[in-house]
């Protein structure tokens, strides 16, 4: 068994490329995991599914093959061909699957290092699975872990103390080109998911007046009043869009739609400034030429990334670190978990031994037939007491000797069998 992670990022992909692989509904990524655990040597996968990232965590029997049956299946999605996302793929198998799972929890594989939001992201995402049956017990060891680093790398380290998110970036560097002529001004905000509350909030912090746009004013109000004070903020349908995109010139979205909800045949005339941000995947905003437009795209906020990284450097160097120690304390929480399963089967070759030579002696008068119960409970306590000390050291030594487990097994001619993970896939 071996865990196995396939990555495409804001590091090794492009927005356009990661647009095409991206994951836009939960039928999307149920449809693909379903199709991975139809192979017998895929165990469990989840698909994280974000802004900057595709990623698919999976147990696997066969490294090789499930590496090319992912990229067929992603190249089929995508219309990428295979070659092409072969050469762009991350590719992490077993110790190295386990560190990148921990650092991306952590936000240390993140655009912005030390943002909030990838934690839940992950979490979210095994769930998904999990509830879907895709993924069972081996994925939450790694997940169950991957938090606890996480956990620890917020604790230890300041790399979160002052959060940031593309959101976040998006407004500062909004506030970059305007300065404090910022305050007073209009900013629309399209979608009120994780992105567009942390620009809404951000841009009410600078003094701006908000516009929130949406398809469920329902929902977009009840946002407004329990997380918001109501000043400052108007909201209305996304279907008069066209009516703010040309009155405004600060403009931030984040919507979940698979196609272009601004296109350039919205736009009425080029005499007014405009700096948007469109933070979605897909695009929001088509590729629009406009003089007088400034359009950052999430790729585009790479720099500032870039320098939030430097700054936090030495802080990131100690949560390496942690991701370093939490992975090498998971192999060892591993390795201890695999010697029960030939501990049990040492016993069981013990109370084996014993019923065959009881069954033996008394066949033989060697013992009274109405004596076996004491005799046989007496030879397996003195069988613990025996194979007490020696367990105990298997379960020290396994924990830093990952080859102790093959030689005992060898030793005593023990066969640990696997759970047959027929039984744990869905059912179609």
């Amino acid at each position: 068994m071996s865990y196995q992670v396939i990555s495409f990022n804001h590091k090794n992909c492009q927005l356009a490329l990661r647009e095409k692989l991206t994951f836009s509904s939960d039928e999307e990524k149920r449809a693909m995991l379903e199709k991975l655990l139809g192979f017998d040597f895929i165990e469990e996968a989840f698909i994280l599914s974000t802004c900057n990232r595709v990623e698919i965590t999976l147990v696997t029997r066969d490294k090789f093959s499930s590496y090319h049956a992912i990229l067929g299946l992603l190249s089929l999605k995508s219309k990428l061909s295979f070659f092409e996302l072969k050469g762009m793929a991350g590719r992490f198998d077993d110790i190295e699957a386990v560190r990148h799972t921990f650092s991306v929890a952590s936000a240390l594989d993140s655009l912005v290092i030390g943002e909030t939001q990838i934690t839940g992201q992950l979490k979210d995402a095994y769930r998904f699975a999990f509830q879907n049956e895709f993924a069972y017990r081996k994925l939450n060891r790694l997940i169950s872990y991957a938090i606890k680093c996480a956990k620890e790398v917020r604790n230890v380290t300041t790399i979160s103390k002052h959060p940031l998110s593309i959101a976040s970036v998006a407004v500062a560097k909004a506030y970059d080109i305007y300065g404090d002529n910022i305050t007073g001004m209009s900013g629309v905000v399209i979608g009120t998911g994780e992105m567009g509350k942390i620009a809404i909030k951000n841009l009410i912090r600078l003094g701006c007046d908000v516009v929130i746009l949406g398809r469920n004013l329902k929902k977009i109000e009840r946002f407004v009043e329990d997380e918001l004070n109501g000043d400052r903020v108007r909201v209305d349908s996304l279907d008069n869009i066209h009516k703010y995109i040309n009155r405004y010139r600060l403009l931030f979205s984040a919507t979940s739609s698979k196609e272009p909800i601004i296109t350039e045949k919205m736009i009425e005339s080029d005499n007014i400034d405009r700096v948007w941000f469109d933070m979605a995947i897909p695009k929001d905003i088509e590729d629009i030429k406009l003089d007088r437009l400034k359009l950052f795209r999430i790729d585009d906020l790479k720099s500032i990334a870039d320098d939030n990284f430097a700054l936090k450097q030495e802080q990131a160097n100690r949560a390496f670190d942690i991701v370093d120690n939490y992975t090498k304390e998971f192999y060892r929480w591993l390795r201890a978990l695999s010697i029960e399963p030939l501990i049990k089967g040492m016993r069981l070759q013990v109370k084996e031994a014993i019923e065959i030579e009881l069954n033996r002696a008394i066949k033989k008068g060697f013992v009274p037939k109405e004596y076996r119960d004491n005799i046989e409970k007496m030879a397996h306590q003195a069988f613990n007491r025996f194979l007490h000390r020696p367990t105990k050291n298997l379960r020290e030594l396994s924990k830093d000797n990952s080859s102790i487990v093959e030689r005992v097994k060898d030793i005593f001619d023990i066969e640990v069998e696997e759970s047959s993970i027929q039984r744990y896939k869905k059912k179609s």
